[in-house]
């Protein structure tokens, strides 16, 4: 993936500004800059006044320069395997748009609003679960109805999967302390030799700890342990930090022994092979998160423009407009074979006014277990941009089987005597 390091360095920035803020809630979530930061930049591009500084100081990058920045990121990440970038302009067929923003717009679908909130919404609905593979099923917008209702919609769509290089093992298994202590969890377990997979950094809030888990599109996943008593904001700060190699990390290998991080514990032990064990367990998790990016308007420099009294876009229209919704719908899921997450994102701008073997050698055992509330950061390899964020406040129970009825007992054992003959 070719993309400007400025870019990324923006992006991750709003990232970690995000995190910060978010991260003083305690409950699961997830969600993705990287489809936020597109959609502001056309906005700054074609922003003027206070709206245009405010804009271009959320993104990190001047606003003459924000329109071909998201467009590059997009086709960017367009060309990640496994992942997948759209976007979509819809707008009111009276609202007349300045040709040469539209030009600079990433290429994405573009629609005409009808004027009925209903009917746009189903159609909106239509392309974000279509762009997620349903995953994301409805538009995260609220449009509104009438002559001063909404003029134009901007969306982003991002879909990720990835496959891990090495899968875990799942099976039924419990907590022994914290929060999900005596919890029956689907637990995924995994061993390797590639101690350095963990390491630990030390950050504002004390040592956090974090698992690399590599996947097969070159997009690895990064799950990070806190201290017990930390904020989800500052231990996913020091987290992103680390990933985008910004804060020094220790590798496993160069770690004392004893428990040198987080959920991290590290000894020699006698072993039958001179390799070195990395064990790691974590919990499958699916997470969702539903953003008002109103409610941090000033995170987003989106508190100007949001002003009905003015418009702010002439580069956009003529028509004066100003921003009435800006939202974000994301969902993330890990499991054993790997790890998928989508996230729609959208602004809408309306008028303003067995035996053990023989043991010969002593080698380096490191495991380490997420068995409390972790975050995680989805982070593409060759560029360090972080591509997805998030908490796992509670991971995916284990649910015993239903007990087969007598017929069912029967009929596999008919099956199994049909495979011997």
């Amino acid at each position: 993936m070719n993309m400007r390091n400025s870019t990324v360095r923006a992006v991750n920035r709003l990232t970690a500004r995000w995190a910060a803020e978010a991260g003083g809630e305690a409950t699961g979530t997830v969600f993705t800059a990287a489809g936020v930061w597109p959609l502001l930049a056309p906005l700054a591009d074609g922003a003027a006044g206070p709206a245009r500084a405010e804009l271009a100081e959320a993104l990190g990058l001047p606003a003459e320069r924000a329109a071909g920045a998201a467009r590059e990121l997009l086709a960017a990440l367009g060309g990640v395997r496994g992942l997948r970038a759209a976007t979509g302009l819809w707008t009111r067929a009276d609202l007349p748009l300045e040709a040469a923003w539209r030009e600079r717009l990433a290429p994405g679908s573009h629609g005409v609003l009808s004027g009925s909130a209903e009917a746009d919404h189903k159609a909106l609905d239509a392309w974000a679960a279509r762009q997620t593979h349903g995953l994301v099923e409805r538009m995260p917008v609220t449009l509104t109805d009438g002559p001063n209702g909404t003029r134009l919609v901007l969306a982003s769509a991002l879909t990720l999967s990835t496959r891990w290089i090495q899968p875990f093992t799942e099976w039924h298994g419990e907590a022994s302390a914290g929060p999900w202590a005596g919890r029956p969890l689907r637990m995924l377990h995994r061993n390797t030799a590639l101690l350095d997979r963990a390491r630990v950094a030390e950050g504002p809030a004390g040592a956090v700890t974090l698992l690399e888990v590599v996947g097969d599109t070159g997009v690895d996943v990064h799950l990070v342990l806190g201290e017990p008593d930390a904020w989800p904001g500052e231990v996913l700060g020091t987290g992103i930090e680390s990933v985008t190699r910004a804060r020094p990390a220790v590798p496993a290998s160069l770690l004392p022994e004893g428990r040198p991080g987080p959920g991290l514990d590290i000894a020699t032990v006698l072993a039958p092979a001179p390799e070195p064990r990395l064990t790691a367990r974590a919990p499958v998790f699916e997470v969702r998160g539903e953003h008002d990016l109103l409610e941090r308007a000033r995170l987003f420099g989106l508190e100007e423009s949001r002003d009905t009294g003015r418009g702010h876009f002439p580069g956009v229209s003529s028509q004066p407009l100003a921003v009435g919704s800006a939202r974000q719908s994301a969902v993330a899921r890990f499991h054993a074979e790997g790890f998928e997450a989508a996230a729609v994102t959208a602004v809408a701008a309306a008028v303003g006014c067995g035996v053990p073997p023989r043991i010969r050698y002593r080698t380096r055992r490191a495991e380490v277990a997420f068995d409390r509330p972790f975050g995680f950061l989805a982070v593409h390899r060759t560029s360090r941009l972080v591509l997805a964020a998030g908490w796992v406040s509670d991971p995916l129970a284990y649910e015993e089987p239903p007990e087969k009825t007598l017929e069912e007992k029967l009929r596999e054992e008919a099956e199994d005597w049909e495979e011997e003959e």
